[in-house]
């Protein structure tokens, strides 16, 4: 090994020491646990005053002058330079772009403060703050003591909080929000989408036992639809669990051997899960000190040959790429209104599956998309040009990929892990998505991992090869394409082939065209509703020359977002046009094409 490779193993070995943050508690939705939501003061600070003294040096816990302090005088002669006030409010979840206008492009740190009075429900429990997600760096403060902080603006985490910290009355809890992009951060400094900031997710205390079940995985063995699996994993001593299924009459006791718990057992009358019946089960394990619940469904899935195979059985792909975003109200998606929006508008279209794009969306998506028998793709913001020759961009990547993972592991929707979208072919680029690959099938190896691969446009006339590196390794070959609007006109599809050099699954997952709503000219006219619509014509009709193992596609996508890439001042004016619906929900000529084709396509 080299000098400068035992250097940066020892630099990313640092920095996940520096910014260890507690282990995940999975499945929160069935834990005690007291909401923060609701209206929380701020403070802006773009010149970090509130973290930094005059010479630029972290300030100290105990300095008054530290923003996560509190801020009231203690007589008329102190000399107080900041405060909270109910005259500065912004909602918890959401983002702080769309609350106040000032905030639109707003990039930097805004500290939130929210005071609150807490019961204690037991005796000598243990207590956990929560967040579903913070845009991008969180440091959280609680009574002027610092939790911990978290990079990475689509994944939770939680600290314990001391017991002897948290009091009856008045608490203080401040959380110093911050977004700006970095080179050597995940996303980096260029994406497409907008860099909404804030507490965007849900915010709880969770009261747990002493020793309590942090993590559980209950699915069914890749290649049985049968014979299950899984693991309990405790925060505390581990001890003897028994698995409950009430409707299957299930009772399995599990015991602790070397210090784990890990079992497998049959489910012979178990009904499989799929988009035509999303059957769920409650499942209910009991350790002897604590209990946790969650409804989960039963099934298999994987990438065999040319297929890709549900219940054993080859299953294709209508889907769509989905934006966390309400683009009606120009926010960050949340609540569970949001989730039945959006997936009630993929569902609209005739999709049996959504890509979640370009970072994992909220807990209720993926939940919603259990019960409504919708197929998952979700995938961490590895995105274009990040930093692949970084130990610690690695590291920070695999930390987000790993949060992803064990929050929606019991979830039967979620089908694919992606590892990033459209990353530019290098050996330093695959060795570093190749890491991840291997990582994602250490933490699951039931689900299928991918990639949006690049294309080489110029493997022979008519003919376009997906031969990345990198799709060696995955097990779906995916790829994104925008024939007729990145690369001459719609018709250059009547004579345009693709194919792959791997023996793999191959997948569309991105492909469209812009259109405002309500402009309309001829099919030639860009921008217009009528190119969008001659667009998907040709795309579709392209598709039936696929090769065999053509597997679905998600076109981009469900509806407009916005972007501060896209600024045409007639068509775009900060939003990315390629929605099947437009900004006020409205459905554009293409939907109706795309609809169409996808009814063909149903069994």
């Amino acid at each position: 090994m080299s000098y400068k490779s035992i250097f940066m193993a020892l630099l990313a070995l640092a920095w996940s020491t520096a910014f260890a943050q507690d282990s995940l508690i999975s499945n929160i939705t069935s834990r005690e646990a007291t909401s923060l939501n609701g209206r929380w003061q701020y403070i802006v600070d773009p010149y970090e005053t509130g973290f930094y003294d005059y010479r630029f040096k972290e300030r100290r816990e105990d300095d008054p002058e530290a923003y996560w302090n509190r801020a009231e005088q203690a007589n008329r002669t102190e000399r107080k330079e900041h405060g909270y006030s109910g005259k500065y409010e912004l909602e918890v979840p959401g983002d702080w772009n769309h609350q106040q206008p000032q905030f639109v492009y707003y990039e930097g740190s805004i500290w939130y403060k929210r005071s609150f009075d807490f019961i204690k429900h037991k005796e000598g429990s243990r207590y956990f703050l929560y967040f579903g997600a913070v845009n991008y760096r969180a440091d959280v403060y609680l009574n002027g003591k610092k939790l911990g902080m978290h990079k990475g603006g689509f994944t939770p985490f939680n600290f314990e909080i001391p017991a002897s910290l948290l009091k009856e009355k008045d608490n203080f809890l401040v959380v110093k929000v911050d977004n700006r992009r970095y080179a050597d951060e995940v996303p980096t400094l260029n994406t497409d989408w907008w860099n909404y900031g804030g507490i965007t997710r849900d915010v709880k205390i969770v009261e747990l036992p002493q020793s309590f079940i942090r993590d559980f995985v209950l699915q069914l063995k890749k290649t049985s639809s049968s014979e299950a699996e899984g693991y309990v994993k405790f925060n505390g001593t581990p001890s003897p669990v028994t698995i409950e299924i009430p409707a299957l009459k299930l009772k399995q006791q599990v015991p602790v051997s070397n210090g784990e718990v890990k079992f497998s057992f049959k489910l012979p009358k178990a009904e499989l899960w799929s988009p035509e019946h999303p059957k769920l089960y409650d499942v209910v394990i009991t350790s002897s000190s604590d209990k946790v619940t969650d409804k989960i469904g039963f099934r298999t899935v994987e990438a065999r040959g040319k297929h890709v195979l549900l219940n054993g059985k080859p299953i294709f792909m209508r889907g769509i790429c989905i934006h966390g975003e309400i683009p009606q109200d120009v926010r960050r998606a949340y609540s569970d209104e949001d989730a039945r929006q959006l997936l009630g508008q993929a569902r609209e279209l005739g999709c049996n599956m959504v890509r979640l794009a370009h970072y994992p969306h909220d807990e209720r998506m993926v939940r919603l998309a259990d019960s409504l028998g919708i197929l998952v793709w979700s995938e961490i913001p590895v995105y274009w040009t990040i930093n692949f020759g970084s130990a610690e961009v690695l590291e920070k990547a695999k930390a987000q990929l790993t949060e992803m993972i064990t929050r929606d592991h019991n979830r039967a929707s979620v089908i694919i892990w992606s590892v990033g979208n459209e990353t530019p072919v290098s050996p330093v680029r695959t060795n570093f998505m190749h890491n991840l690959i291997t990582r994602a099938k250490e933490l699951d190896g039931t689900r299928m991992v991918s990639a949006a691969l690049e294309v080489n446009y110029n493997s022979g006339k008519d003919l376009n090869m997906v031969d990345d590196p990198l799709g060696e390794f995955v097990d779906l070959v995916a790829f994104n394409e925008y024939l007729g609007w990145y690369g001459g006109l719609p018709d250059k599809c009547r004579t345009t082939n693709w194919g792959t050099i791997y023996d793999k699954p191959f997948f569309i997952s991105e492909t469209g065209a812009e259109a405002k709503a309500g402009f309309h000219g001829d099919s030639l006219t860009r921008f217009s509703e009528e190119y969008q619509e001659w667009f998907f014509k040709e795309q579709l009709d392209m598709l039936s020359r696929m090769p065999e193992n053509f597997c679905g596609i998600t076109p981009w996508l469900l509806a407009d977002f916005r972007s501060p890439k896209r600024n045409n001042p007639f068509y775009q004016e900060g939003w990315n046009r390629k929605g099947m619906y437009d900004d006020k929900g409205n459905k554009k000529k293409a939907f109706y094409i795309l609809k169409a084709w996808y009814d063909s396509k149903r069994p």
